[in-house]
């Protein structure tokens, strides 16, 4: 057992049985204890005491998309730390939070033009779900109280959140009475890049929207809003589905007077290849959540907004208002941080830098395909899976991947990587290669 100076327990010792992580008991498998980071490496440090650098294909769970200690942002976080670093925003306002609106509105697609500052992406989430009842409520429909949502999507943790999330790996089960019981659309069809378009089976992607159509004919009086990740489902399985099922789901939430939320708290901010995966179908949606990459990974701040529409049916409605409000709403170091990582996607082109993940991860990800514990591989923007034909050994494969240079953290069935947009040409044939020979290794 390694211990630190003059024999005192080292941080990973510290950490065991004090510290839940998640999805983890308390005994389980020994953390890395992070020793610094730099650019696109972690310095980390294993719990016998090794220390070493790797790639880090994870941007933090998809969100320090500009890496790490970048100049930029530390000078906005600095920079408003030297004013003040948080006021209430009852009551009052500040300029990083009136900047950041701007620029979101700006960037969102066009026709959304009001911004909600929320916590954390499951908290965005659960004010859109709010929004959409109060919506509706105001508008008239006071049974239309329930969402309808896809198989295999994950929209975050918390309850109303959960309750959308897919039905079977959800946890619904797990808190009986207390998610609220939603109804749920199969998976949609798949849909593979090809020649820089996302192309599927239009009988497929037929048949789903004539489902949709249905379903939503016969539960109309119920519902207040479509809820959907749009193109890629993430944590439900990385699956990339038919742009044109978003599409259909726009046309039918307004023939039937839903909201339609879309999810991009991981699309969000180019991954896909686009500004917002929206824009794969051409579609604005009436709500739409945004997080992860929002700071940069620096600080923790997502965002709803939402049409001119929605809006003024809440203002012209008895209660005038939507109903949350956050201690930390708006804080000002978060926005700063969110200011400064936005003008960097502008300053040094995203499209450039998500061509160069995209086409660096189908290369170095090909050789993957040849494995026989592989089902699939495929990528998206800055997206690369690999998906196998058993649940992945998560120690195991973490441990072999860390000794070949990369930090990963697999879950269920897949091996993949979303790397920070500034990964260069070695690091992706690092991230390749290491991923390669772990599922190798581990599942050959």
């Amino acid at each position: 057992m390694h211990s630190g100076a003059a024999g005192e327990p080292s941080l990973v010792e510290r950490d065991r049985g004090l510290l839940w992580h998640p999805y983890a008991p308390l005994d389980g498998p020994a953390p890395y204890a992070v020793l610094g980071a730099g650019g696109t490496r972690l310095q980390l440090q294993a719990e016998d005491g090794r220390s070493f650098a790797v790639v880090d294909a994870m941007s933090s769970w998809w969100s320090a998309v500009h890496g790490y200690r970048n100049a930029e942002l530390d000078a906005a976080l600095q920079a408003q730390a030297g004013s003040f670093s948080h006021v209430m925003f009852g009551g009052l306002t500040h300029a990083p939070a009136v900047e950041l609106a701007e620029m979101l509105v700006e960037m969102a697609p066009a026709g959304l033009e009001h911004v909600f500052f929320a916590d954390s992406g499951s908290v965005s989430v659960e004010v859109a779900l709010k929004l959409a009842v109060q919506y509706q409520r105001a508008a008239g429909h006071q049974r239309r109280t329930r969402f309808l949502a896809l198989a295999g999507g994950y929209h975050g943790d918390t309850f109303a959140a959960m309750s959308v999330c897919d039905p079977v790996d959800g946890m619904h089960a797990e808190f009986p009475g207390l998610v609220a019981p939603q109804l749920f659309l199969p998976r949609p069809p798949q849909a593979r890049l090809v020649d820089g378009e996302l192309r599927s089976d239009p009988l497929e992607v037929t048949a789903w929207a004539a489902i949709l159509e249905d379903t939503v004919r016969a539960h109309r009086d119920d519902l207040a809003a479509l809820v959907m990740e749009p193109v890629l489902q993430g944590a439900g399985g990385m699956h990339i589905y038919a742009p044109e099922c978003v599409t259909a789901a726009r046309r039918v939430a307004s023939e039937y007077g839903l909201l339609l939320i879309l999810d991009e708290i991981a699309t969000g901010f180019g991954r896909t290849g686009q500004l917002f995966a929206a824009e794969w179908a051409g579609v604005t949606p009436d709500i739409m959540c945004v997080g992860k990459a929002l700071t940069g990974g620096y600080l923790t701040l997502a965002v709803m907004l939402c049409s001119r529409q929605v809006a003024a049916v809440i203002t012209n409605s008895p209660l005038r208002a939507l109903l949350h409000g956050p201690t930390f709403m708006a804080n000002p170091l978060a926005c700063a941080v969110a200011v400064a990582s936005l003008k960097l996607l502008r300053s040094e082109p995203w499209q450039g830098q998500l061509a160069t993940l995209q086409s660096g991860l189908i290369t170095a990800l090909a050789p993957a395909a040849a494995l026989p514990q592989v089902r699939d591989v495929r990528v998206l923007g800055g997206v690369g899976v690999i998906q196998l034909h058993t649940p992945v050994d998560v120690p195991a494969l973490t441990r072999v991947a860390l000794e070949q240079g990369v930090w990963v953290r697999p879950f269920r069935d897949l091996v993949y990587t979303m790397p920070p947009y500034i990964s260069t040409a070695e690091d992706l044939a690092t991230i390749g290669a290491g991923l390669c020979a772990a599922v190798a290794q581990v599942h050959g």
